[in-house]
């Protein structure tokens, strides 16, 4: 390996390489982003603030399915993530992040779950003569 081999290169474009121009955005796909996002975050408050759906816990559930789909919208449009990024790798790290996470609070609620079924019995003491 010779030494010119790690060099930058010298076209004047500072590292980036032609495939990194297409992995940014246009402002048409910011502009979608921007309008999905929008919808995403006041649809949920318009289905709070109304009481539209009278189950609260209906409510619960379609307030946290948009914010997962809101989610998937900032990842796609603004951090601009795809399987061919960064030869896959940016999607490899969120596949890893989202196991890691559910492990965590898979673990964290089996956890206090059994701890509140297996704790001993609390003895009222007002019964006590």
């Amino acid at each position: 390996m010779t030494s010119d081999s790690h060099a930058l290169p010298s076209t004047g474009d500072h590292g980036h390489h032609a495939h990194d121009a297409a992995s940014h955005g246009t402002l048409s796909s910011y502009l979608i982003g921007f309008g999905l996002s929008v919808v995403l975050t006041a649809v949920p408050f318009w289905l709070v603030m109304t009481g539209t759906i009278a189950d609260k816990q209906v409510t619960a559930l379609i307030v946290l399915v948009l914010a997962a789909v809101q989610i998937v919208v900032h990842m796609v449009y603004f951090l601009h993530m795809n399987t061919r990024s960064e030869n896959g790798w940016t999607m490899m790290a969120l596949i890893f992040t989202v196991i890691m996470v559910v492990i965590a609070l898979t673990g964290s609620l089996w956890v206090m779950h059994h701890l509140n079924v297996n704790m001993m019995p609390v003895h009222d003491m007002s019964q006590m003569p």
